[in-house]
């Protein structure tokens, strides 16, 4: 799982009237609930880019005045007109506590319905997986290389380890559709193969 490190500072007061002051100075309002009481505190803006501009999931590792806490990002907000980040929240992390996250699906090897002409679709690009902290995956990867045209990966086909997914088993996440390509290519080889059996 990808780390990222924050650098954060604890908030002497909380307030709207505070929170205005740190977004004029470009930090954000944020909150940590988890293990002991929820923690103020406010991090730079531009501290944000390599969560909000990567999909890739990551934990976050904050050093809140030199003590170092590990979290995850739980909530976000965003300013209704600018889009600037404007509040978020984090969950602090415990190693026997599982946690849940989206996660993206991607897939590996060439599947022969590809090969034939068929289309790769995903039907769900990312999955809700809970997990302990230290299994969590950074993403789901199906091996495609045996699906051929109309066949597909369920959630149920998914081999899990030490995850669960929390989607329902029976719905579909990558599918190889047929294309005019695969219908001509299936065509050309029935009318090759139909002289000969006869």
């Amino acid at each position: 799982m990808r780390i990222v490190s924050m650098s954060g500072s604890l908030r002497e007061n909380v307030g709207k009237k505070d929170a205005k002051a740190l977004r004029k100075q470009d930090r954000v309002p944020c909150v940590m609930y988890g293990k002991d009481e929820q923690k103020c505190f406010s991090v730079p803006l531009t501290q944000f880019d390599r969560i909000i501009f990567n999909p890739e999931p990551c934990f976050v590792e904050i050093d809140m005045d030199g003590t170092k806490f590990r979290t995850m990002l739980k909530d976000i907000e965003y300013h209704p007109v600018t889009d600037i980040v404007y509040h978020a929240d984090f969950y602090e992390l415990s190693d026997n506590k599982p946690v849940t996250m989206s996660i993206p699906v991607h897939t590996c090897g060439t599947s022969v319905g590809v090969m034939k002409g068929g289309k790769l679709a995903y039907k769900q690009k990312r999955l809700m997986v809970k997990a302990l902290p230290a299994n969590m995956p950074s993403e789901i990867l199906i091996d495609i290389t045996k699906l051929d045209i109309a066949q597909r990966v369920k959630v149920q086909d998914i081999e899990l380890k030490n995850f669960e997914i929390l989607n329902p088993k029976s719905s579909e996440v990558v599918v190889i559709n047929s294309t005019r390509a695969a219908a001509t290519t299936d065509a050309g080889e029935e009318a090759e193969a139909a002289p000969a059996a006869e």
